[in-house]
């Protein structure tokens, strides 16, 4: 062995963290100045992760809690924000509040005033997006378009959550270009929060777009995208 611990990496790993820093490369090319990518390292392994850092990716997200905490306390020799992105249990918020940086995924009241309970006893400010159900679909989370207002107000009373903006997924489709209304209206909603200032944060995170959408997205005003396969390839089956 060479010393240090690249040189103790398979050639095909070597390739695999090479084709990580080209990826990345060529997708900030191709974004606006302004738009923030998060790594989504759902069933990622630490490595890759690592490797998006040195990249220069600084956001990171992860679905599940217990997968998360995994990966963050491995994660120490690295600089990271971590983003919770998938749907939060309540009887998770806990776990949740001591490890994340910022919860993407606020999707209920209930959610809401649970997280506000745990970081009040935890003493530490969280910020949080919305979770808005842009497609009015009945089996996902979030908030319905109408029902918005009712949680900013919520968390205008808050000394602990702090919002910082919205998120949406829209509809998976085949065609990205269908997820483009979605977008439209997260970003209306968004634009509205904003100019009124209902909240007692600070709103300018407009988190839309995955792998196969970012590009549609970031024309509709995205200015965080979450992305995994385009940054680590397909998932193994």
């Amino acid at each position: 062995m060479i010393g240090g611990s690249t040189a103790c990496l398979r050639i095909d790993e070597i390739d695999e963290m090479n084709a990580i820093n080209k990826n990345i490369e060529a997708i900030k090319r191709s974004l606006p100045e302004g738009v923030q990518i998060l790594a989504a390292v759902k069933t990622r392994t630490l490595d890759e992760a690592r490797a998006a850092s040195d990249a220069g990716i600084r956001l990171f997200g992860h679905n599940y809690v217990q997968e998360a905490e995994a990966m963050i306390t491995r994660a120490e020799d690295f600089d990271a924000d971590w983003h919770m992105i998938g749907h939060l249990q309540r009887n998770k918020a806990k776990q949740a509040v001591e490890i994340f940086d910022l919860i993407e995924s606020l999707d209920s009241l209930r959610l809401a005033r649970e997280l506000e309970k745990r970081c009040s006893q935890a003493e530490k400010e969280m910020p949080v997006l919305i979770e808005v159900n842009s497609g009015r679909e009945k089996n996902k989370t979030g908030i319905l378009p109408e029902d918005i207002g009712a949680i900013v107000e919520y968390l205008r009373s808050c000394d602990y959550l702090k919002l910082r903006g919205l998120m949406t997924m829209g509809p998976l489709t085949g065609d990205p270009e269908l997820s483009r209304p979605y977008f439209k209206e997260t970003r209306r909603i968004f634009e509205e929060i904003s100019r009124t200032q209902a909240s007692n944060g600070d709103v300018q995170i407009l988190s839309m777009g995955m792998s196969n959408s970012y590009q549609i997205a970031v024309d509709e005003g995205a200015n965080l995208i979450r992305l995994g396969t385009c940054i680590f390839g397909p998932r193994d089956s």
